[in-house]
């Protein structure tokens, strides 16, 4: 009797331990949000550079195939990749920034970190706006 009481009360207590950490125990803030999407961004860029090296060696490759890639980057579709890609450039660098200050032990406070969170994504969409404008007014 006393091992059946044992292993009831230890399934019992094994049901009541939260679980830690997990993912309903956090509270989704800003600075949060913004880590992942640094790190989500990274592998964008990975996939993004795919594509400029597709378009380098399509320069390479001659004027017929550049025409065709040139033509897929000027779809609507790609530049929509184009302006995805230029997104992820502009937050992954300004959260590398953020990372960077970091280590040299600067702006590191909760409130800080949660202003420089919202900075990176309006400071991303911004970069990125500036770019795409000075990109039609060359073109």
């Amino acid at each position: 009797m006393s091992s059946t009481s044992s292993s009831a009360t230890s399934g019992q207590a094994r049901k009541e331990r939260p679980l830690s950490p997990h993912l309903s125990i956090y509270k989704l803030i800003p600075n949060m949000i913004a880590s992942i999407m640094h790190r989500i961004t990274g592998v964008a860029l990975y996939f993004g550079t795919v594509l400029v090296a597709w378009w380098l060696i399509a320069a390479a490759a001659g004027p017929a195939y550049f025409d065709y890639v040139n033509g897929f980057f000027g779809s609507l579709f790609g530049m929509l990749i184009l302006l995805g890609y230029t997104w992820a450039l502009m937050h992954h660098l300004l959260g590398g920034l953020r990372h960077f200050a970091w280590d040299a032990s600067k702006l590191i406070s909760k409130q800080m970190s949660t202003k420089l969170a919202y900075a990176t994504f309006i400071g991303s969409g911004a970069l990125t706006l500036l770019v795409w404008l000075i990109a039609m007014l060359v073109r």
